[in-house]
Order: C-alpha cells, then structure tokens, then sequence
C-alpha cells in the first residue's frame, strides 16, 4: 500500500518551517507523515531526508515538497535528487509548481516532466551565472570609476622611516621597536627596507 510523505527544510536552525508545514497540512498531510530538516541544502548529510530516502519511501510512494529547492540547494543538486526519486518508484508533488506533479501520471507524462524540471533547471542555473557575471562585472566597472584599486595596496612608508631604519642599521634600536614606532607589520617593513637595497 502505497503511503504520502511530506518534507520540509530550511537552513539554519533560527529559521522558520511553519510556512512550509501548513502547505503540506493543508494538503492533507498528518504530523506524523512529515519529515524535517533544519540544515543546508549544499548537504546531503541531513538526518531527516537521509532517512526518509533511505529507510521510508517505497516504490508506489508519493513525496510532497512545497519549492523543488527544499530537495537541495543548488539546480545540480535538485536534478539529481529528482533523478534517484523519480528511479526508486516515488512520485512527487511540488505544490508551488503543479505542473511538475508526478502523481497519477503515465510513464510517457513522468518523463516529459523530467525533461520540463531538468531543462527548466539547467535554464535557471544558467540564468543565474550570467547575473552573478553581469553585476560582478557592473560592480568592478562602477568601484573603478569612483578611483577604486583593485589587488594589495602599495606599501608607503611613513615620513619618519628613513630616520628610524637608519637608528635599527646602526643597532641603536631593534627591528621590533623600529616597525613598532613606525605603526607598521613586520612584512610590511622588511618589504620597504629591502626596496631600498
């Protein structure tokens, strides 16, 4: 007899699952049908979903997530998971995105909406890349025009250098007091006082 189970996740353990738990309530769910995580989506390694995959869901068992990302967190991870569920037998009820329900669909119907997810995902995660590309490319352009530099900063040296690397030469004073007195890190020191030889 086939069963229906419910997950919900959300990253961190301050978040919230209520919102995601009275979807799947109203759906007709029962506490004791709903499995939570409150952990990254970047790991498989979450308690609750590694036993609900693992241990609970059977073939002729329908999975219901509110967002296809409560599966993983990035679009690879999402194909994958909708893979090895959709393998096992199990169908899936996305109740944001009806259209890529499983459920009581022919294996023709399953497979076009396999298809649909994966390209759908593969779109977003491209769409995704170009934006990320086009503000960090807008971001460098605009920090240039307002004179920003970008790589390490040139070291100066302070208007008392030459006086106090002549005292540390002539062992009046060690190299500890010397870069200390100049407000400057040790690296940053031997650096300048190696330009200088």
């Amino acid at each position: 007899m086939s069963r229906t189970y419910g997950y919900a996740r959300v990253s961190s353990s301050d978040q919230s699952l209520q919102r995601q738990l009275d979807a799947l309530i109203s759906y007709g769910l029962t506490d004791r049908d709903i499995i939570t995580d409150k952990a990254s989506g970047k790991s498989f390694d979450r308690s609750g979903y590694k036993t609900l995959k693992e241990q609970m869901l059977h073939k002729g068992d329908i999975l219901v997530i509110k967002e296809l990302d409560r599966l993983s967190r990035d679009y690879d991870g999402v194909k994958e998971e909708w893979h090895d569920i959709q393998a096992m037998g199990v169908d899936i009820v996305v109740l944001d995105t009806p259209i890529l329900n499983t459920a009581a669909k022919s294996d023709l119907e399953k497979t076009l909406i396999s298809n649909i997810v994966f390209e759908l995902l593969s779109y977003l995660a491209d769409k995704t890349r170009r934006k990320i590309k086009a503000s960090q490319a807008e971001g460098i352009k605009s920090a240039k025009n307002k004179g920003v530099k970008f790589g390490r900063p040139v070291a100066v040296k302070p208007p008392n250098f030459d006086a106090e690397v002549a005292k540390w030469r002539n062992n009046e004073q060690s190299a500890t007091a010397t870069y200390t007195k100049l407000g400057m890190s040790k690296t940053t020191f031997y650096k300048l006082v190696k330009m200088e030889v």
